[in-house]
């Protein structure tokens, strides 16, 4: 009886941690999996970097993406942040609350 009194805060905030740390990670995680597998040719994203670009085409693990009229880059997928509409209406959001 003495060791599950003594186990039991440990198993508490191993729970905890599940909960509020690991949980929402690995949630967010699988978001922007399928936000990657989702994206096609013509979808505004923002890059890591900042950049707002347009995928001009879809590869395994690359995408061309055209940051004006005349250049286009080939850059990684997991160089991509997020979908610019998603950036767009998040801001919208802050703005009015």
């Amino acid at each position: 009886m003495e060791i599950i009194s003594q186990l039991l805060p440990f198993v508490f905030l191993i729970a905890i941690m599940y909960f509020v740390i690991i949980r929402p990670q690995q949630k967010e995680a699988k978001a922007k999996q399928e936000m990657m597998e989702a994206l096609k040719k013509g979808d505004k994203v923002v890059t890591s970097g900042g950049f707002i670009v347009v995928i001009h085409k879809v590869e395994e693990k690359f995408l061309s993406v055209k940051m004006n009229d005349d250049t286009l880059v080939k850059i990684t997928k997991d160089a991509i942040a997020s979908k610019y509409e998603d950036v767009i209406s998040k801001s919208e959001s802050n703005g009015k609350a």
